[in-house]
């Protein structure tokens, strides 16, 4: 894999290896010369920290180009179904890769929706969980989009609005992808379907490039302004990951030698205690998003980071935020 060499500058002893883990976010792809399959996948997660499951989220990864367009999302799902049963054949070590799987659906369908998630549901009845429908979306030329291709307050869309409501009547997840400065338009979706069970991914986004560039406190008071409102959405559970991307500034990727654990606890602790403190263990999961924050850290280093975070809490919150949280919203 690349930069392999690069990452494997840091070596560190793995804190607490018997504790049960599931990671409720990872990628499989192959494309544009990148290849992140289950053996890639496992070649990370078998780096000394006990991963007994993963849960797979969309990636615009393998679209079937012999459907209607609206239902090529579905290959996606029937790839990683196989992929899932690859790793249940016990040939490939104990965790169980792609235990939950997470696809993609237009929600601006609306009513429309309904047959490709019944489609995901057919194409993998004993893993398919819900949707993710990115959202990114920002007025800077220096912040990528994101690539479902959304427009400004995608979110609170009539027709997505629509579209949303039918996830929530046959009772699937919404994980959300958006950055930190549409976190009001979030608030007030979860707040408008209570019954749907809302994942946040990525602490909602924090930017720290473009005009976030080097603001970085500016960022952090305003991303919990934002988030603060959610204590009060029950429905909202949060993925404590994903913030060691390009996007969010910190820069690891442009250092000679990759961070350690200590230095990620010392950048990044205040939004995973925010977090923990205001919603609790039994909303909040750690996740790796790989391999997308292997641009910056490796996997053994990542997950001592997190267990370092982690260290003053108490046995059962560890268990919530390392396994149970993820086993129970992804109902695994």
């Amino acid at each position: 894999m690349q930069n392999r060499d690069w990452l494997a500058q840091v070596q560190e002893e793995i804190i607490e290896p018997d504790l049960p883990i599931c990671d409720p976010h990872h990628h499989l792809w192959d494309r544009n010369g990148s290849r992140y399959l289950l053996h890639e996948l496992l070649e990370d997660v078998d780096t000394g920290h006990n991963v007994v499951s993963t849960v797979f989220v969309e990636c615009d990864s393998m679209f079937n180009v012999d459907v209607p367009k609206h239902l090529a999302p579905v290959g996606e799902t029937e790839f990683v179904q196989g992929v899932a049963a690859m790793s249940s054949s016990g040939q490939y070590g104990n965790c169980r890769a792609a235990a939950g799987i997470v696809s993609f659906a237009d929600l601006t369908l609306g009513e429309g929706v309904r047959e490709v998630l019944q489609a995901h549901v057919d194409a993998s009845p004993n893993r398919f969980r819900g949707i993710r429908h990115a959202a990114g979306w920002h007025a800077s030329d220096d912040i990528k989009n994101s690539h479902s291709n959304p427009i400004e307050h995608q979110l609170l869309q009539d027709d997505f609005m629509a579209g949303f409501k039918v996830l929530g009547e046959m009772g699937l997840s919404f994980d959300a992808w958006f950055y930190h400065c549409q976190m009001d338009d979030f608030v007030q979706l979860a707040r408008a379907n209570p019954e749907v069970n809302i994942i946040l991914d990525h602490f909602g986004g924090p930017l720290g490039i473009g005009p976030y560039d080097g603001k970085q406190d500016e960022v952090y008071e305003a991303w919990q302004e934002g988030v603060a409102p959610l204590e009060g959405c029950t429905n909202v559970t949060f993925k404590l990951g994903g913030i060691n991307m390009k996007v969010n500034g910190f820069g690891w990727h442009q250092r000679s030698k990759p961070a350690t654990s200590d230095e990620l606890v010392d950048k990044t602790a205040r939004y995973y205690d925010y977090c923990i403190d205001t919603f609790g263990a039994d909303r909040c999961m750690f996740e790796s998003n790989f391999p997308v924050d292997r641009e910056s850290v490796s996997y053994p280093v990542l997950w001592n980071a997190f267990k370092k975070m982690a260290q003053n809490r108490s046995a059962e919150e560890k268990d919530q935020l390392f396994r149970k949280t993820a086993e129970q919203v992804y109902r695994l």
